[in-house]
């Protein structure tokens, strides 16, 4: 090997390496996409003032909501690939590539996933005016008018709209898409009537819930929620096999240093270690995500969200 191949080399380990010891040297930026009160907005606004500590370099949070979660990885996608601009999302942000054909920035390849934070279960919730008390009251409305159903989200590619095809694929059903701009507009929409039924992150619809303006029908996950101990799964509810999550995540720009990553997802991953940090999350009833892998999740034509491809194909 001559010696100007063994410099090249050595010039691509340190830029590969660069900024791991020094990182950050200035203030970090982390957004958004659901706006003030939104999961993502907790969760970052959680963990910025830990990491705030650990760095000695304020950690700020930016909300940038709208076009149905995209507009913030948008943002994030046009900034330098240098680990200053962190992008929290939901699963969305994995799936988004499965359905949303022009957007002005490649989900899988313009992002490197760095390391997962927590994970909570949706609620399928229908209208108390709808009269539908039940998952099996759904699948039966449904089936009995092919197509005339109204189902809310958050807008078109978020984790509520994929969560609601998702149930709608396992069941058979056929219903009309009435995306929103916001989850507390899609919300508001099945409350009132405009909507039958929404898959919906717990905490925003658990208000209407309570005060009897909706009724929980399921679980998106595998096990019950402390929060709707009452509501069985929807799998409970004999849609067998059915699990859908939100995850929320880490993501920066293709391209931002190795060292620079690999030192982001220690350092996050320390902070939801630390005992104050899992306390937290409990009262949440979040979970921390563990060895979930991002990387891969959503990514692939025939992985684990195939159903997702499947809808924009």
């Amino acid at each position: 090997m001559s010696t100007r191949m063994v410099l090249g080399l050595v010039c691509s380990l340190v830029v590969m390496l660069q900024g791991s010891t020094d990182y950050p040297a200035k203030p970090v930026r982390i957004i958004e996409p659901f706006g003030a009160g939104g999961g993502p907005d907790i969760i970052a606004r959680a963990i910025s003032p830990k990491l705030t500590a650990q760095w000695g370099q304020p950690v700020t949070v930016e909300n940038h909501p709208g076009a149905g979660s995209t507009a913030a990885p948008a943002v994030v996608a046009q900034l330098p690939a240098d680990g200053y601009t962190l992008l929290v999302n939901t699963s969305a942000q994995a799936y988004s590539a499965a359905l949303l054909k022009n957007l002005p920035y490649d989900p899988l390849n313009d992002f490197i996933p760095v390391a997962p934070l927590t994970s909570q279960p949706y609620v399928l919730v229908a209208g108390t005016s709808s009269g539908i008390a039940s998952v099996r009251d759904l699948i039966a409305a449904a089936k009995a008018k092919p197509g005339e159903l109204k189902f809310g989200s958050a807008g078109i590619g978020t984790g509520t709209h994929l969560g609601a095809e998702k149930f709608n694929l396992a069941t058979g059903i056929k219903a009309v898409h009435v995306p929103g701009n916001t989850t507390p507009e899609a919300i508001a929409d099945t409350v009132a009537g405009r909507t039958t039924y929404l898959i919906t992150p717990i905490f925003y619809a658990l208000a209407d819930i309570r005060a009897g303006r909706l009724r929980a029908l399921g679980v998106t996950t595998n096990t019950r929620s402390p929060l709707l101990s009452e509501v069985p799964t929807i799998a409970e509810a004999g849609v067998t096999g059915f699990d859908y999550p939100i995850w929320y995540g880490v993501w920066v720009r293709a391209g931002t240093p190795a060292g620079v990553v690999d030192k982001l997802a220690k350092d996050i991953a320390r902070v939801l270690a630390a005992p104050d940090m899992r306390d937290w999350l409990a009262k949440q009833r979040s979970t921390d995500c563990g060895t979930l892998n991002i990387p891969t999740e959503g990514t692939s034509r025939s992985g684990c969200c195939a159903w997702a491809w499947s809808l924009g194909s």
